[in-house]
């Protein structure tokens, strides 16, 4: 008797124990990205500056350039280069191979990555903020709804979840298979390619980043070349969080370009993960149909609100503008198409441009001078 109330007590403290580790937070280290070159006043001496991308190669750093200005004020910014097919492929091959070192990684180490990048957004949300209102016109209140609380949240959610929905799931073999067992097993497949659009460069480079890389993948995400300041900056966080757990340097990237560039990414990858317009996503379809891969299309629409008679018009004014403000007019929900009961389509129609006269374009530049929609 004396052995079993032993250990109970022994299986009772090593419960404790583990319990109280699960209370202590982890040692998350901090990172630095250089951001001295973002943080300036946007006046560029030279159009012959190459900026915002780690060097590639000479060779990239000529041909067809995609030029970046600030949309409020036009100002320029630089430019990057549009990768040619051949280029394209030769980041994909890099991504690959270190794909294959990553895959055999912890769930462990791929959290304390989520970590680290999660302590960084938190703590320097006001730049990220500042740079994707800079390359898209977007407010800074919209830049952070948009941009860093949903990326926040979807760390928080892979960090509690993401393993548990990676683990192998049982099945039912059927009664004519009594004998023999099932599951389902997730394993990486391979190269993840991402074409992202412009109207949320930091959350639509992190998205696909953050599930690629936690489920074992590498990933090669061709930004939009309207937003290609700002995702070559947020290329930089991702590159410091990798040095900081040691993993492999090419295991993203982040690629700049026209048409020609996501084709060529379309044909190398083994999944393509695309966000825009319907008419590029059924190219996307007609391309990966060739080598038969796994495509996954968020594509735009012509979202409807509709107003009827019954409605607080001063109210519903507001939220309609807002509708079809928000991100500068580029949201994926935002409100493309009215339908207005005739009872009070005058009165609807008045506040609204009541509300849209008051309204500003000042560039995040101007400190303390930010745009707010009302």
């Amino acid at each position: 008797m004396a052995f079993w109330w032993s250990l109970l007590v022994l299986a009772l403290a090593f419960a404790i124990g583990k319990f109280l580790l699960w209370l202590i937070p982890p040692k998350v280290p901090s990172i630095d990205v250089d951001a001295s070159d973002v943080l300036d006043d946007g006046n560029q001496a030279q159009e012959n500056s190459f900026i915002y991308v780690p060097p590639r190669g000479a060779a990239q750093q000529s041909g067809t350039k995609v030029q970046c200005y600030e949309p409020a004020t036009m100002k320029y910014l630089g430019y990057v280069p549009a990768l040619t097919a051949d280029e394209v492929r030769e980041q994909v091959e890099k991504v690959r191979k270190a794909q294959k070192m990553w895959a055999k990684t912890s769930f462990k180490q791929r959290r304390q990555f989520l970590r680290i990048l999660l302590k960084y957004i938190i703590k320097h949300q006001a730049l990220i903020c500042e740079i994707s209102s800079r390359d898209t016109g977007k407010t800074m209140v919209d830049a952070s709804l948009g941009e860093i609380m949903t990326t926040c949240e979807k760390i928080h959610w892979l960090l509690s979840e993401g393993e548990k929905w990676l683990k192998p799931e049982y099945r039912s073999s059927g009664r004519s298979m009594l004998h023999k067992s099932a599951r389902v097993e997730f394993h990486p497949l391979g190269v993840i390619g991402a074409i992202v659009s412009w109207n949320y460069p930091f959350h639509n480079i992190f998205n696909p980043m953050l599930a690629a890389l936690f489920s074992g993948n590498g990933i090669v995400i061709k930004i939009s070349e309207n937003a290609s300041w700002s995702g070559c900056f947020y290329f930089r966080i991702i590159q410091s969080a990798l040095a900081a757990i040691g993993a492999p340097e090419d295991l993203v990237e982040v690629i700049t370009g026209f048409g020609e560039t996501g084709e060529a990414l379309v044909s190398s990858a083994d999944k393509v993960i695309f966000v825009g317009s319907p008419g590029v996503g059924k190219m996307i379809m007609r391309g990966a149909s060739e080598t038969l891969i796994p495509v996954t299309l968020e594509l735009g629409g012509k979202d409807a609100f509709i107003v009827c008679e019954d409605v607080d018009v001063d109210h519903v004014a507001q939220i309609a503008v807002r509708a079809v403000l928000q991100s500068s007019g580029q949201n994926c929900a935002g409100a493309e198409r009215f339908y207005v009961h005739r009872s009070i389509y005058s009165s609807f129609v008045s506040k609204v441009t009541q509300i849209i006269k008051s309204v500003t374009a000042v560039s995040v530049l101007l400190k303390h001078s930010h745009a707010t929609l009302f």
